[in-house]
């Protein structure tokens, strides 16, 4: 099983950026995705910048993917899109079906954002000629199981193990909002918050992340105590998308010791929970609210 880390929700300078995937380099991961997913307005990297990081990575032995915006409003994203799908470097992950139309036939990854929940809407992906799929972050696992039973043979399956969720993306800019700014001059407040502006209730009770146009989940998925049903159910690679940078290192060892059977799930967890200072939940998996306690690794 192999392990992928997902790319940067956030908005980080270009310096925290360079300097993450410096670390990236040295640590026990198989596959790293790059790029912007979320604002096309957030531009600290230039294209060329993701491909040099790219080159990087790939002199390390790590599998590249480049990811394309998850929602396309303009025709200047668009351009960019196709500027990603056309690279002539790395594959691609799609996170929009604009995207997958335009990577048809160049053995695409389906993006989390793709919305396929049943075995029909794979055979889609694969006819498109995804060569490995990201399972929505709210499908449970009785409906995987229901797919990977029939999936189609050669395609791939990557779940997302430990990440805030994104739960919702919008036309309007959330962060900017919070602030009585208009969308199309926001002065990049996302900015100022590196792991997403917390979002309280009345009772103070920390609910969801705004991150620009993106609503996450306060808590985080994890699925460190899965990992051996993960596994017997035939998953093929975990996806990690940890919230903050000095939490990064730290899950991918953790998570690597425990695929590896040099630690217990639970362990790690308390580790990771400890580290992160977040709440983990895993209520999607077992077809339950979100937000649950997560059952397994730190309880």
């Amino acid at each position: 099983m192999k392990l992928s880390l997902g790319p940067i929700q956030y908005y980080w300078d270009r310096g925290t950026v360079f300097d993450y995937y410096r670390e990236v380099e040295d640590l026990p991961v198989d596959i790293v995705y790059l790029g912007e997913t979320v604002c096309s307005k957030r531009r600290a990297l230039r294209p060329e910048d993701w491909l040099e990081i790219g080159e990087r990575l790939a002199a390390t032995g790590k599998e590249v993917v480049l990811s394309t915006l998850t929602l396309i409003e303009a025709e200047s994203e668009v351009s960019a899109m196709r500027r990603v799908i056309e690279n002539g470097r790395f594959a691609v992950e799609a996170n929009d079906l604009g995207a997958v139309n335009m990577a048809h036939g160049k053995r695409f990854v389906s993006g989390p954002h793709i919305n396929v929940y049943n075995l029909e809407a794979l055979a889609l992906m694969a006819e498109a000629g995804a060569r490995r799929w990201v399972v929505p972050f709210e499908l449970s696992r009785t409906m995987l199981e229901k797919i990977l039973a029939a999936r189609p043979a050669g395609i791939e399956t990557e779940m997302l193990a430990f990440g805030r969720l994104p739960l919702a993306f919008s036309a309007r800019c959330f962060t900017a909002r919070a602030y009585n700014l208009p969308k199309d001059d926001c002065g990049f407040r996302c900015r100022d918050y590196p792991e997403g502006m917390p979002l309280q209730t009345q009772e103070q009770k920390t609910f969801l992340t705004v991150n620009g146009i993106q609503v996450q989940s306060a808590a985080v998925y994890s699925l460190l105590g899965e990992i051996e049903d993960l596994r017997a159910l035939g998953v093929d690679v975990l996806r990690l998308a940890p919230p903050l940078p000095r939490a990064t290192a730290e899950v991918i060892r953790s998570f690597r010791a425990v695929l590896d059977g040099r630690q217990a799930p639970a362990e790690a967890g308390a580790q990771i929970a400890r580290l992160a200072q977040v709440d983990l939940c895993d209520g999607y998996w077992h077809g339950l609210p979100g937000m649950n306690p997560s059952h397994g690794a730190a309880g």
